[in-house]
């Protein structure tokens, strides 16, 4: 079971997503906060596998709260949930160390497998979201060339991931188990030197779209 921490200052929005949330077999809301210090109080306490994180709340917002989270529990994961698409809350909140970051008007179930692919170790965006981090990394002029010792099967990865896709679409495009995919990616970061997804993924686009 998948233990969910919920952080909205919205108690409506609150109540819809523990519906949803608690609607599913695999999932399981274990608190809420209506600001930062509750949510980064309740993650002490609780440690859920994840925190659904809105950034506008009063006190704490949720960027600190994120950033507070984090640097108690390393391993933490948190995906924010907010109204906001624009690169002033983008950036600030994956600076905090955010695994995935989504607007409210997402699909049910794309938040839902988000929430289950963030826990299991993907770094996940809205597509468009994602496209406009790697649009914007292929905007500067370092042009890298992967490294020559990458096997057949780590290039197809790299590939994949650069299209953005999480581990369990490319185990299923390259029939692989997803944990193969995860070791995969582990040897990709150290190969190309990047210390998280997001970062291979623009690694991957830098190199495939040359």
């Amino acid at each position: 079971m998948i233990t969910v921490l919920l952080a909205d200052d919205q108690r409506l929005v609150r109540a819809g997503l523990r519906m949803l949330i608690e609607d599913t077999t695999d999932l399981a809301v274990v608190g809420e906060a209506a600001d930062g210090v509750q949510a980064v109080r309740l993650h002490a306490e609780l440690a859920p596998d994840l925190v659904v994180m809105d950034l506008r709340m009063p006190g704490l917002d949720g960027v600190a709260a994120t950033r507070q989270i984090l640097a108690a529990s390393p391993r933490a994961k948190v995906l924010v949930l907010t109204t906001f698409d624009d690169d002033e809350h983008l950036f600030p909140a994956l600076a905090a160390g955010a695994a995935g970051y989504f607007v409210k008007d997402t699909e049910p179930t794309v938040l839902l497998d988000a929430i289950r692919r963030t826990v299991d170790g993907d770094l996940l965006f809205s597509p468009a979201l994602l496209r406009r981090l790697i649009d914007r990394a292929l905007a500067t002029p370092e042009s890298p060339t992967a490294p020559p010792d990458l096997t057949t099967r780590e290039r197809e990865v790299l590939r994949l991931v650069g299209e953005g896709h999480g581990n369990q679409a490319i185990a299923e495009t390259l029939h692989l188990g997803v944990s193969t995919v995860k070791t995969h990616i582990a040897n990709l970061l150290e190969k190309t030197g990047t210390d998280n997804r997001i970062r291979l993924a623009v690694y991957a686009s830098k190199v495939t779209d040359r």
